[in-house]
């Protein structure tokens, strides 16, 4: 097996097509893996049936060892964070399959064809980078949000630079055996299932998406996830209405403790400084909010915090002058 050096481990197996590879294995042994986006001068654009599936059985092909002298157990099962070759166009059927530890998928929207359980057992997963190739959106975020119950939380990155943040709420499909009628029910439970289908002709449609904020409340959901929901699609506004923006504030206001100690947690001073501009905390919640910064030690969000509690407080406030 030749061995070159790289950015990242792989055993890989490949297929060497005029124009480009065909990945048929991958195997690492790192947590955090990025697949070669090019091998031999060549552009990886095809993810075989099973190729980083854990069990998959060995395929003939020419083999490199992609190596960057870290070493570890080669066993996909504890890949946790993958990033997909950019100009990937085909991923095979259970590509993915019995990646139990993957939480994090990284990818371009090139991607046209997604085999049949290709996502299989990722039960893991829940955060989605994806970025933008074209001046329409691809049919990846589609097919994720279709395939995936589970709650995503999904960042673009458009082609202009700018970046749209959204949370597809989770839900369960389950069908119960009605025994009496013999027959069984289809019933689905929590109130992210739309949210999962809010594209048209598998472009997803943000006015759609807000448009669903008044009957997802209305159902079973999770207020944390509620509360991101909300706050992400202020944070990155791309398509947000000033109808839509106020249904949100709204929200935010009557949970202003929630807000304020999960925005802390995201190390996000900007995001942190418009939260405070439209929630406009006063002195009590800022007080708890600083000591939070203070047992995180984040010295950039007390600072900002500090300064807007002395704006809230009276002139003279905690001064006593004696003669």
């Amino acid at each position: 097996m030749e061995t070159v050096a790289g950015d990242g481990n792989w055993k890989l197996t490949f297929r060497r097509e005029p124009d480009h590879i065909v990945l048929l294995r991958a195997v690492t042994c790192d947590s955090r893996a990025v697949l070669p986006g090019e091998l031999l001068g060549l552009p990886v654009t095809v993810l075989g049936d099973h190729a980083l599936a854990p069990n998959a059985a060995p395929v003939p092909g020419e083999e490199l060892w992609v190596t960057c002298g870290h070493q570890g157990s080669w066993d996909n099962r504890t890949l946790e964070d993958l990033t997909l070759p950019p100009c990937l166009e085909e991923v095979g059927d259970y590509a993915l399959y019995g990646c139990l530890e993957m939480h994090t998928l990284r990818l371009h929207d090139r991607v046209e064809r997604w085999g049949g359980g290709c996502l299989m057992n990722c039960r893991a997963l829940r955060a989605v980078f994806l970025t933008r190739v074209g001046k329409t959106h691809g049919e990846a975020l589609a097919f994720l949000c279709d395939e995936l119950h589970e709650e995503l939380d999904v960042t673009v990155y458009e082609t202009d630079g700018g970046v749209t943040r959204l949370v597809f709420p989770d839900f369960v499909e389950a069908y119960e055996e009605n025994c009496p009628a013999h027959h069984f029910d289809y019933t689905i439970y929590g109130g992210g299932h739309a949210y999962h289908h809010v594209f048209r002709d598998r472009q997803l449609s943000l006015r759609d998406y807000d448009g669903l904020w008044g009957k997802y409340l209305g159902e079973e959901h999770e207020p944390e996830t509620a509360l991101r929901l909300a706050w992400l699609r202020l944070r990155w506004p791309s398509g947000l209405s000033r109808e839509a923006e106020e249904r949100y504030w709204q929200y935010l206001k009557g949970r202003p403790r929630e807000a304020l100690l999960w925005q802390l947690s995201q190390k996000d001073i900007p995001g942190l400084r418009l939260l405070l501009d439209g929630l406009q905390p006063g002195p009590e919640l800022l007080g708890a909010a600083c000591e939070q910064a203070r047992r995180d030690r984040d010295t950039e969000a007390l600072a900002l915090l500090l300064e807007r509690r002395h704006q809230t407080e009276p002139a003279g406030f905690g001064k006593r002058f004696e003669l």
